[in-house]
């Protein structure tokens, strides 16, 4: 912060009017934010306690602020995002490419033809649009290329043919520019797909049942066949795109913030049909919620962006400013928009396969090859490795109350997570909760095998729980004198939060804590949350089985009828568990021997 910047002075001063404020360092536009009171806003940046890492990053950076006053928070929200879009501050989060939206053009030339085009904006013919990505218009029309044969030729040609092309003797063109199909039959297929494009698929579907039943009635057979098979690709394709029994225009836009990765799902419903989706990871220069994140999307993506919004946007989380939000979007459009978190039904449903969609595209963000090792190359500096390391494994414990008892070992390679080399250990002979000693009989059953050479040695071994779990990996490695493993040890800070972890490199005293935006952290977190994921799944599937499992399994000469002969005889388990061996020795079936040997056995369990 420059010296001759006094915040305190400057936000003495400052108005509680809504407006904009904008934060230079050394002349260079930081940050631009929006505020409906400025001097609350502005003053959160210098407080003395709660900034975190990345704020306080540009707060030390800032030698001077400007403001503009405006007569509302709607009005500050409209020129906040002129001036991000004008300007793309480094500090603010920038969610949006600059391609326009691409949308379907059917034409208005003599013979229409239906045509891929960017922007919301033509005098060629009709647009319909947007479609949330290049891939989503082509699988359309290829879908009404099936079902409607209309041309998607561009007019240069269209106007130089002088016999049909390979189109048409694949079915997917009827040839209007060599005459082989009339004008007003060609112009009827076109009106169909108009109708198609409006979402008026019901009254196009029983338009061309009524169309086959008269051809069939006037023996007019090959047209019936031919509108029979329209039919048939019209159902196949709503099939493939429509949601059943809905209706209605919705962008559900999904947020997922995740250690190492943030994610916006944006998927599109138009006229009851989801019509594609998209995936969006923002770089965040400062620490948001997923609020906040999605407050930002909204206003930077379809204020003054998009020509044809949708009726509703439907979000995976709560908003704030949702008021201001829908104020600005009707000024700009002039069309009431309804933002809602809150939705049931199929709406619910849709934002479920949102939240699923962001999910699994952050997983194969953070898993992608070219990812994954740019982060192991800043781990390789953090950790002051000649090479980088290439092969790292990670352990994590897993129980309820003590019982059945797991421990994880998740492997990672130059390429990721490496699940073929996972394992999984059933902790026996440890008493119920001693989470050390699970630790130490894991990494003693694990690194036998590495000192006897049937496995490699890993370059990093990360052990999650902080000092006293990695006491237990020093000690099990020195005593099996497995000296060149290095060891990396990872335990949450006082908050517990993600970002804020503490790393203990090679040793308990070397205490380190990256910043919370360090790709190296990242890579840990990842790798960490990874093992407890494999921890639990297996911990419930052994601790399920044994759940089914009978104790009478186990006692020799007690088959299936005679558990069942017994259990039927007390009504269950636990009421055979307070039998006596008298009554027990009364079941038919059960002597008195085997009686006493079944009691031994429940009550030595």
């Amino acid at each position: 912060m420059s010296q001759d910047f006094a915040p305190k002075h400057f936000v003495q001063n400052l108005t509680t009017r809504p407006g904009v404020y904008r934060m230079y360092g050394k002349g260079e536009l930081l940050y631009v934010g929006k505020a409906k009171n400025l001097k609350n806003r502005v003053s959160s940046y210098f407080r003395a306690t709660g900034l975190t890492t990345k704020t306080m990053a540009l707060v030390s950076r800032i030698d001077a602020i400007e403001i503009t006053v405006t007569k509302s928070e709607t009005e500050a929200l409209l020129l906040e995002q002129t001036l991000i879009k004008q300007h793309r501050p480094p500090y603010n989060i920038l969610l949006r490419d600059d391609k326009s939206y691409p949308y379907i053009l059917i034409s208005n030339h003599e013979h229409p033809a239906i045509l891929f085009r960017r922007g919301g904006k033509s005098k060629e013919g009709k647009l319909y649009g947007p479609y949330p990505s290049g891939l989503a218009v082509k699988e359309s029309l290829i879908a009404m290329q099936k079902v409607f044969r209309v041309r998607q030729c561009e007019d240069s040609v269209y106007s130089n043919r002088t016999r049909p092309c390979l189109q048409y003797q694949i079915k997917r063109c009827s040839a209007p520019c060599v005459g082989i199909i009339s004008d007003s039959d060609y112009a009827e297929d076109v009106r169909h797909a108009h109708m198609f494009l409006q979402g008026k698929n019901q009254e196009l579907t029983s338009e061309l049942t009524t169309q086959m039943t008269t051809a069939a009635a006037d023996m007019e057979f090959e047209r019936a066949a031919a509108l029979r098979d329209q039919i048939i690709q019209l159902k196949h394709v709503q099939e493939e795109q429509h949601v059943y029994g809905q209706s209605g225009d919705a962008d559900v836009i999904a947020a997922l913030i995740q250690p190492g990765g943030f994610c916006v799902h944006v998927m599109m419903v138009r006229q009851g049909k989801v019509i594609g989706s998209k995936s969006h990871y923002p770089k965040m220069p400062i620490e948001i919620n997923e609020s906040e994140l999605l407050s930002s999307f909204i206003a930077q993506l379809y204020i003054g962006g998009a020509q044809d919004l949708p009726k509703s946007l439907i979000l995976s989380h709560d908003i704030e400013d949702q008021e201001v939000i829908e104020n600005a979007l009707f000024e700009t459009t002039q069309k009431k928009i309804e933002v809602t978190s809150s939705v049931r039904g199929q709406r619910a449903r849709w934002l479920d396969l949102a939240k699923l969609n962001a999910e699994q595209g952050l997983q194969a963000r953070l898993t992608d090859k070219r990812n994954h090792f740019s982060r192991i190359a800043v781990l390789q500096k953090v950790l002051g490795f000649k090479e980088p390391p290439l092969h790292m494994e990670c352990f994590d414990i897993s129980h309820s109350s003590g019982e059945a008892t797991v421990a994880s070992c998740v492997v990672f390679g130059p390429d990721g997570p490496d699940k073929k080399r996972y394992r999984s250990f059933n902790i026996e002979g440890v008493e119920p909760g001693d989470d050390y000693g699970a630790m130490r009989q894991a990494l003693t059953r694990r690194y036998k095998r590495v000192k006897e050479g049937e496995i490699p040695a890993p370059d990093v071994l990360l052990i999650d729980g902080g000092k006293g779990q990695l006491s237990q990996a020093e000690t099990v490695l020195k005593e099996l004198g497995l000296v060149d493993i290095f060891l990396l040890g990872v335990a949450k800070g006082d908050t517990r939060k993600p970002g804020l972890e503490t790393l203990y490199i090679g040793s308990k005293e070397d205490e380190v804590v990256l910043p919370p935006d360090s790709s190296a952290l990242h890579l840990i977190q990842h790798i960490r949350d990874e093992a407890h994921r494999f921890a639990v799944k297996n911990h419930r599937r052994r601790r399920d089985k044994k759940r089914r499992h009978s104790a009478l399994e186990n006692i020799p000469g007690i088959g299936p009828k005679r558990r069942k002969d017994l259990l039927t005889a007390f009504g269950g388990y636990q009421e055979l568990l307070a039998a006596s061996q008298e009554d027990i020795a009364k079941v038919k079936g059960i002597g008195g021997n085997k009686a006493q040997e079944i009691y031994l056995y429940l009550h030595k369990s």
